[in-house]
């Protein structure tokens, strides 16, 4: 969730306009690639199907999150029977192990680190994991009181498209709506952390108590993922 200024946001849209005058073998590769993104395809659990157990909202946060430093806040956080979930925009996440779409060039926001590790004690890599970020605790809501922890399995939907991912970092205190690089380009958002991600029409939805061992492992979150769906679909 990053606190873009406006001479930065010029600056990239100057940038892509240059790279939209250019004729495509001039286009570096890794733009070229990020302009046809691996679409997600997991599980038996549809968007629809889930989308149809969070049209309403029984909040549990204190109060309402913005979606980015200068929008009001509009967001809550709501409960539901095994799970939280919001309703946000995805801003895009790219901190953790330095890769080739991760890094202090590509990243005016970059940190090396994340809030929960890997198994082996480095940070996750967001360009190949699907994670999502979570607020830091604050008089809003603290995600551990709710079931919430590193590891935590999430369906991030999209586009009628259902993408597991794991709680694998924490944001701003009063900010809402993020995932990693690698999240987004398996949705089909623009993965790009300096210009990327989209501005609304993201459900995240937390199973609470759960937990993925490794937290690397996307296979288990998809396994566990698509099990606590499916439970989450005949509670609800």
């Amino acid at each position: 969730m990053r606190i873009r200024t406006l001479a930065l946001a010029t600056t990239a849209g100057a940038a892509l306009l240059a790279a939209a005058a250019l004729p495509a073998d001039a286009v570096p590769a890794r733009a070229q690639a990020d302009a046809v993104p691996a679409q997600a395809r997991e599980g038996s659990v549809t968007a629809d199907a889930l989308l149809a157990k969070v049209t309403s909202c029984s909040q549990i946060s204190n109060g309402r999150y913005r979606t980015d430093e200068n929008t009001a806040a509009t967001v809550p956080v709501c409960d539901k029977n095994g799970a939280v979930f919001w309703k946000a925009d995805m801003d895009i996440d790219c901190d953790g192990q330095v890769t080739a779409e991760c890094n202090e060039d590509t990243d005016p926001w970059f940190q090396d680190q994340t809030a929960f590790p890997q198994s082996d004690g480095r940070p996750l890599n967001s360009e190949t994991l699907p994670h999502v970020v979570v607020p830091s605790p604050s008089g809003i809501w603290d995600y551990a009181g709710a079931g919430v922890k590193g590891g935590s399995v999430a369906a991030v939907i999209y586009d009628n498209q259902v993408q597991y991912a794991v709680v694998g970092d924490t944001g701003p205190s009063k900010i809402i709506g993020e995932a990693s690089y690698a999240t987004a380009r398996a949705l089909g958002i623009d993965p790009d952390p300096a210009t990327g991600g989209t501005g609304s029409g993201v459900t995240y939805i937390v199973f609470t108590n759960s937990r993925v061992s490794p937290i690397e492992s996307h296979s288990a979150a998809v396994s566990l993922g698509e099990e606590l769906a499916k439970r989450f679909l005949q509670n609800n």
